[in-house]
């Protein structure tokens, strides 16, 4: 069932379940967030914590809040809408859920640029990481090319080059003092600890670039399934759309990267619930998007809420989706050769 929304002569069609789970996503995302508002060692109740929010409360309750934990919330929330955006993106254009930049090296490469770009010029993470997952991006394309591009030729060559650029950072790491080590260590992992309001600024602000984008690259995206005959015949130029589609993703994927780290299964999980709650085939961008945003926050909200230890958000988003990508391998070594 469709909403038809009619004004003069243009009529515009909005399906209705589309709506219905991406206001229940909005609705559980918003009470999350409520909640890891007032989560800490601090005490702040709902209705203290609106109050702050309205200018009024004591210096240290503007701290904890404004400074402390609402940077680090909006932070999650944009890292986790570019990572579910990323990773809609690229496993709808190759038609396959394994396809995501966390599993195809395209996070590891982001992460490894941009901590190359920190030792050499002492900061420039954002650039750097754009940087390492361009040419992640590109080098693993020209890898897998061989008369065409395969996806499943794609991802074990995207798989291979995660684990060297994975092993590039360790080493990059050796080359830097203790304790940056084992900041930059913990932020490898994938963490949100400490981010503030140059952080969430960076990535909302990268967001209300590349988000319109994705966006409206969602009707040529969905259009890709038909095959290349179909989609070319419908007048879509299929060497530029892929190109845009690959450079959109990857800016995504690196946007989130240096706000958040390489937060592992975010991108890959995200596109397959939002396809859950909206079935049907369709890349669900919005939907990915919500969903991303739902789980970077909630594994920060976990690692926050365990008393006594201080695990990085990463080590949860692991935990969750580990699983998952096992099931979905197992389904396609069952459908047939991989």
């Amino acid at each position: 069932m469709n909403w038809t929304f009619r004004i003069a002569s243009l009529s515009l069609q909005i399906p209705r379940q589309a709506v219905l789970s991406g206001a229940l996503l909005l609705a559980v995302l918003l009470a999350l967030a409520a909640f890891a508002a007032q989560l800490g060692s601090y005490p702040l109740g709902f209705t203290r914590s609106l109050q702050v929010l309205a200018g009024q409360g004591s210096a240290m309750e503007q701290l904890v809040l404004l400074d402390l934990r609402l940077p680090r919330i909006l932070s999650a929330l944009g890292a986790g809408a570019a990572f579910g955006l990323s990773g809609a993106i690229f496993q709808a254009m190759l038609r396959n859920p394994l396809a995501s930049p966390d599993v195809i090296g395209f996070n590891a490469g982001a992460s490894c640029g941009a901590l190359a770009a920190l030792i050499l010029t002492g900061g420039l993470v954002l650039p750097g990481a754009i940087a390492g997952a361009l040419l992640t991006a590109a080098a693993v394309t020209l890898l897998s090319w061989k008369g065409g591009l395969s996806p499943a030729r794609l991802i074990l060559t995207g798989i291979g080059a995660g684990l060297a650029l994975s092993a590039t950072a360790d080493l990059l790491l050796s080359r830097l003092d203790i304790q940056s080590a084992v900041s930059m260590a913990h932020w490898l992992t994938g963490s949100l600890n400490a981010r503030n309001w140059d952080d969430a600024a960076q990535v909302w602000a990268g967001l209300a670039l590349l988000a319109p984008l994705a966006l409206w690259l969602q009707f040529p995206l969905a259009r890709l399934p038909l095959g290349e005959e179909t989609a070319a015949g419908l007048g879509l130029n299929l060497p530029a759309l892929r190109l845009t589609l690959t450079v959109t993703g990857t800016l995504l994927a690196a946007l989130a990267v240096s706000t958040a780290g390489p937060l592992p299964f975010v991108a890959f999980a995200a596109g397959p619930l939002a396809r859950a709650l909206r079935p049907g085939g369709h890349p669900a961008l919005p939907g990915a998007a919500l969903a991303g945003a739902l789980i970077t926050l909630l594994a920060d909200t976990v690692s926050r809420a365990l008393p006594g230890i201080q695990l990085p958000a990463g080590v949860f988003t692991a935990l969750a989706g580990a699983p998952l990508l096992i099931w979905m391998l197992l389904r396609h070594f069952r459908k047939g050769p991989f």
